[in-house]
């Protein structure tokens, strides 16, 4: 029998530290994520639990902002417990523990249109586990953007056992985020010229949000084709597009390289390719390439904004979702300074509000609005064409 981990006492009230609860039936997985987060300032494990049916007794117990959630468990598995977990805390920050294969892209898909907020890769044996350092950054950076948005959330609820930790409001320092606005955004006026294309970037949230949009901007409802990266790994994007399409009626798969752009189709920049459009006489065709990260990402959104920016001018209009970072900033500079026109998800609709937050406090918004806002937004703009 797997028991649960025993952990230190209850935070003091001086300790503002994320509370972090592992869910795996793996001791040596938890034993490596435990290692990790205890060096990290801010970060501290509540919970080790592993299976589901134990995670849903400890989540009774202790304070929790993030869960690490693993799938495949004894007694009770990831997907099973992930809805018990949210009935019982709405506010849960979940982060799904899958493998890189096509049924762990689909498993991790399906639970973050069930609530869960992200995924990660399960460490493997041959990388990870020796203390792989993508698998550390990517942890981490997870953890901290969402445990801060957790923490911001005005409807976050006290424990089912007893009220939460008295907090203080200086101990932890946040994920950066880029250009965060102190006062109202400013905003620009919105182009005259109805788009010829829409353009979406996004990250963490990212899936439930492409769901929502796409599933009220249904297949039908715009002519232009729509073009999106999300930040993902290869094999997860293929699967995006299959829920896509599934939610929405659209037509979205992976571009491939070479193939025109056509009306009426969603097309997905594939993990690990930066997805850009060139102009090729009356044609404007897709290319994907290797070139370097940037803002430590492949696929990124900013390759993809400017070579839009360069092959359609004024007629764009990009939106910039949920998502860790400032990519898509310096992309959605670019699309204002060809005369088109850029939208943001708002902070409180937004799983983390990184990339909207940077483009809506550089002044290249047109509009910043929640999330079931976004879709009747665009479609009325692209009804104009």
């Amino acid at each position: 029998m797997v028991n649960e981990t025993p952990m230190p006492a209850a935070n003091s009230p001086a300790d503002d530290s994320i509370r972090v609860m592992l869910v795996d039936d793996s001791a040596v997985v938890r034993g490596l994520v435990t290692r990790i987060l205890e060096a990290e300032a801010g970060i501290k494990i509540a919970a080790s639990v592993g299976n589901g049916q134990m995670a849903l007794a400890a989540l009774e117990r202790n304070e929790i902002d993030v869960v690490i959630l693993d799938i495949e468990m004894p007694v009770m598995d990831g997907m099973t417990a992930l809805p018990k977990l949210l009935q019982i805390d709405p506010g849960l920050k979940v982060i799904m523990q899958s493998t890189l294969t096509l049924k762990g892209a689909d498993i991790s898909m399906r639970a973050m249109e069930m609530g869960a907020a992200d995924y990660i890769p399960k460490p493997t044996a041959t990388r990870d586990l020796a203390g792989g350092v993508d698998f550390k950054a990517e942890l981490v950076g997870k953890i901290r953007a969402l445990g801060m948005a957790r923490r911001r959330d005005p409807k976050r609820p006290a424990r089912p056992g007893g009220p939460p930790t008295p907090r203080a409001t200086t101990a932890i320092t946040p994920m950066p985020r880029v250009a965060i606005h102190a006062g109202p955004v400013q905003l620009r006026t919105q182009a005259a010229e109805p788009p010829d294309i829409i353009a979406i970037g996004s990250s963490t949230g990212g899936p439930q949000a492409l769901f929502s949009l796409l599933g009220t901007m249904r297949a039908g409802t715009v002519s232009q084709p729509i073009v999106i990266t999300q930040h993902m790994p290869a094999t997860f994007t293929t699967i995006l597009g299959e829920h896509i399409s599934r939610v929405s009626g659209w037509e979205a798969r992976e571009g491939q390289d070479g193939e025109v752009v056509r009306g009426g189709r969603v097309y997905i920049a594939p993990g690990d390719f930066h997805m850009v459009i060139e102009t090729k006489g009356a044609d404007k065709i897709l290319r994907l390439n290797k070139n370097p990260p940037e803002n430590f990402c492949r696929p990124a959104v900013d390759p993809m904004l400017r070579s839009i920016a360069a092959a359609y001018g004024k007629r764009v209009l990009a939106c910039i979702l949920t998502g860790m970072g400032s990519d898509g900033l310096k992309g959605g500079q670019a699309v204002v300074a060809s005369g088109g026109t850029v939208i943001a998800q708002d902070e409180a609709t937004s799983v983390v509000w990184g990339m909207p937050g940077a483009v809506a406090s550089a002044g290249v918004c047109s509009a910043v609005l929640p999330l079931p806002e976004v879709a009747p937004w665009i479609m009325k703009l692209a009804a104009r064409r």
